[in-house]
C-alpha cells in the first residue's frame, strides 16, 4: 500500500510530466486559455494514460521484452520483440484517443469543437506515450502499480494545464511588459510553477536508518553511582584521618 500512496505522489508533484520532463508543452501551451478547454483536455489525457499504460504493461510484459513469449512454450523463450514497442504502443494509444474522440463529439460537441486539432493529436503527445516508455523503463512490476502510474501521471498533467489556464485568465486583466505578452509571461510561470514543484520532493525523501534509543537510568547505573559514591567518600575519610593523625 504504501508503494502505491509513494508512486502516486510522486508521479503527481515530482516527476510531472510538464514540470520534470517537459512533455506535452505543446498542448500545454495551445490549449490552457481557458479553463473550460483545460479541463476537458486534461480529463481526456487522464483517461488515455489510465487505459494504455497499463495496456501497454500487459503487452510488454506478455509479449515483447525478453523471455516474455515463454508462455507460449519452452521454445519461445529466447524470442526478443522489444524492437516492436513503439509501434504496439502507438497503435494503443490511436486507438485509445479514437474512442475518446468518438465519446466527446457524441456528448460534448461545444468541448469537441474548442479543443479542434489538438484532441486528435492526444495519440501523438509525447506525455502519452512517455507515459508507458518511462513505465516500461522503470520495470513497474504489477498492473496495479502500472494503473496506478498511468492515473497519477494524468493527473499531474492535469493540474500543469489548469493551473497555467487559471492563471492565463487572470493575468489577461493584468499590466504584462509588452515584450513579456503572451507565451513570454507563460514560459516564466511555468518555470516558477517548476519551482514549485519541484520543492515537494522533500516528501519523499528522509534518512532512513532508525533512530538511536535515548539513554535511560536503570537500576543497576544507579546502584553504580551510589557504589562509587560510597568508596569516594570512604576515600574522603581516609584521606581526613591521615591529615589528623599526623
Amino acid at each position: 500500500m504504501l508503494e502505491h500512496v509513494e508512486l502516486f505522489f510522486k508521479s503527481i508533484f515530482i516527476d510531472n510530466m510538464v514540470f520534470a520532463v517537459f512533455l506535452g508543452m505543446c498542448s500545454y501551451l495551445a490549449v490552457s486559455k481557458k479553463v473550460s478547454t483545460a479541463v476537458g483536455l486534461g480529463a481526456a489525457v487522464i483517461f488515455v494514460l489510465a487505459v494504455t499504460v497499463p495496456l501497454n504493461w500487459l503487452l510488454d510484459q506478455y509479449l515483447l521484452r525478453d523471455g516474455a513469449l515463454v508462455w507460449l512454450g519452452p521454445e519461445y523463450a529466447d524470442y526478443n520483440l522489444s524492437f516492436l514497442s513503439f509501434i504496439l504502443f502507438i497503435a494503443t494509444i490511436a486507438t485509445m484517443v479514437q474512442l475518446v474522440e468518438i465519446v466527446v463529439e457524441k456528448f460534448s460537441p461545444s468541448l469537441y469543437n474548442s479543443l479542434g486539432i489538438f484532441l486528435p493529436l492526444i495519440a501523438v503527445n509525447c506525455a502519452i506515450l512517455g507515459g508507458s516508455l518511462f513505465m516500461q523503463a522503470r520495470e513497474i512490476p504489477s498492473l496495479g502499480l502500472a494503473f496506478n502510474y498511468g492515473v497519477s501521471s494524468g493527473i499531474g498533467w492535469f493540474l500543469a494545464i489548469l493551473a497555467i489556464a487559471a492563471i492565463r485568465e487572470k493575468i489577461r486583466y493584468s499590466n504584462v511588459p509588452a515584450p513579456l505578452r503572451g507565451l513570454g509571461i507563460t514560459f516564466i510561470i511555468t518555470g516558477l510553477m517548476g519551482i514549485g514543484f519541484q520543492s515537494f520532493g522533500g516528501m519523499l525523501t528522509g534518512d532512513n536508518e532508525p533512530p538511536e534509543p535515548a539513554e535511560t537510568t536503570t537500576a543497576k547505573t544507579i546502584e553504580e553511582k551510589e557504589i562509587e559514591k560510597e568508596i569516594e567518600d570512604d576515600e574522603k575519610a581516609v584521606s581526613y584521618n591521615e591529615v589528623i593523625n599526623e
